[in-house]
């Protein structure tokens, strides 16, 4: 009986066992079913899910006025440029300015010793009043003999001798009264004054030299820098453009800016045009004034210059970067509403630097991609941003070449 008992046991624990593992073993098949299905049917649904919006740089067209400059580098030249030589020998005994000083036309600058030229001023004078004396004695000798000779007491070649000394003593005279004014003239150049408005430089002499008219060294050198002149060349090519404005007697401005050509220094006007062309560069040289009341402009300073040709009315701009060239021409990609692009082609006025003046195809307010536009095609959704140059806090100005 207990045998029996324990073969029962045994019989239903093997069951029980084999039981629980096949349904452990239908379990993991079914979930590999279910996983295999959930993949198949992710596969399957990918597909049709839609594609990402492409991240591009977009920038906005603009309507307005638009400056059209011609560029060129060119440099400052002083409107007048005086170096003061002295004109008679002496000793300097005044030097009356500081270096760097503006002085006003007239304004003394240097005294030359005047004592020596003072005396041959009174030495002349005093020639002149013994001269002016004989003269007066030989008239009176003149009357004298006259009667005389109507009295028959001398000959007619004596009052005739008498006579014609009036014209040696009138000779002198002349030469005395010359002299004097060559004396009046070498005592005013002892005192040197500016003979224009303008800035003193560096000192060549002091007080106590002796300067002479023959070696020709300036004592200082007076710069005029109110106003002041700027030479820039343009090419030859822009030439008709500018003198076909200058004689309709249009006010050419110009704008000098910086060697590096990012900080405006002053504005002035286009004066002249040269009269040739340089043959070896195809330039030709023209001549702007600035008032430089402030001083920002200095002789022989490099600058480049910028000079409005003309202003375009309700120009449409865009950056140079949205400009795509196809078989077909020129065309931009244009975002709309549903930040979906579109191609469009446009035609391109001129271009000014990293600015395109459009003549059509654009209109103020359109958004056009200036990065990216390697990966687009039409009918693609895209997610603007910012141009990557203003991102960077760089902008794009409209001053460059004509082309």
């Amino acid at each position: 009986m207990k045998t029996g008992a324990f073969l029962s046991l045994g019989n239903r624990r093997g069951k029980a066992f084999w039981g629980a593992s096949l349904t452990l073993a239908v379990a993991l098949a079914i979930c590999a079913v279910l996983s295999a299905c959930s993949s198949q049917s992710a596969k399957a649904a990918k597909p049709n899910a839609p594609p990402p919006a492409i991240p591009v740089g977009v920038a906005t067209v603009k309507q307005g006025d638009f400056n059209v400059y011609i560029n060129g580098l060119g440099s400052v030249q002083a409107f007048n440029t005086v170096s003061i030589k002295t004109r008679i020998d002496g000793q300097i005994m005044q030097v009356n300015f500081r270096e760097g000083q503006d002085v006003r036309a007239g304004e003394l600058l240097i005294v030359v010793d005047p004592r020596p030229y003072q005396v041959a001023l009174d030495q002349a004078k005093a020639n002149l009043a013994k001269d002016e004396a004989q003269l007066t004695n030989a008239k009176a000798q003149y009357e004298r003999n006259k009667v005389l000779y109507e009295q028959g007491v001398i000959a007619k070649q004596d009052l005739d001798t008498l006579e014609a000394s009036f014209g040696t003593y009138e000779g002198t005279i002349a030469a005395d009264k010359a002299a004097i004014e060559n004396a009046q003239l070498n005592l005013t150049y002892c005192y040197i004054k500016s003979p224009v408005d303008g800035r003193v430089g560096l000192r060549q002499v002091d007080p106590g030299n002796y300067v002479t008219a023959a070696s020709g060294t300036p004592m200082l050198v007076v710069t005029q820098l109110h106003p002041i002149s700027l030479v820039f060349t343009i090419p030859e090519d822009q030439l008709q453009e500018v003198a076909q404005r200058m004689n309709k007697g249009a006010v050419l401005e110009v704008d000098a800016y910086s060697r590096d050509d990012q900080q405006k220094l002053a504005t002035g006007t286009l004066l002249t045009i040269n009269n040739q062309i340089d043959q070896t560069t195809g330039t030709v040289q023209l001549k702007a004034t600035f008032a430089n009341q402030d001083n920002t402009l200095w002789p022989n300073q490099f600058v480049n210059a910028h000079l409005l040709l003309e202003t375009r009315k309700d120009a449409i701009t865009a950056p140079a970067s949205a400009i795509q060239r196809g078989p077909e021409g020129s065309f931009v990609y244009v975002v709309d509403g549903n930040n979906t692009v579109q191609m469009r082609p446009v035609q391109i006025a001129l271009t000014q630097g990293n600015t395109v003046v459009f003549s059509s195809g654009l209109q103020g307010g359109d958004r056009v991609v200036t990065d990216g536009q390697e990966k687009l095609q039409a009918g693609m959704k895209v997610a603007p941003q910012a141009p990557a140059r203003q991102r960077t806090g760089q902008s794009s100005g409209n001053i460059g070449s004509q082309t």
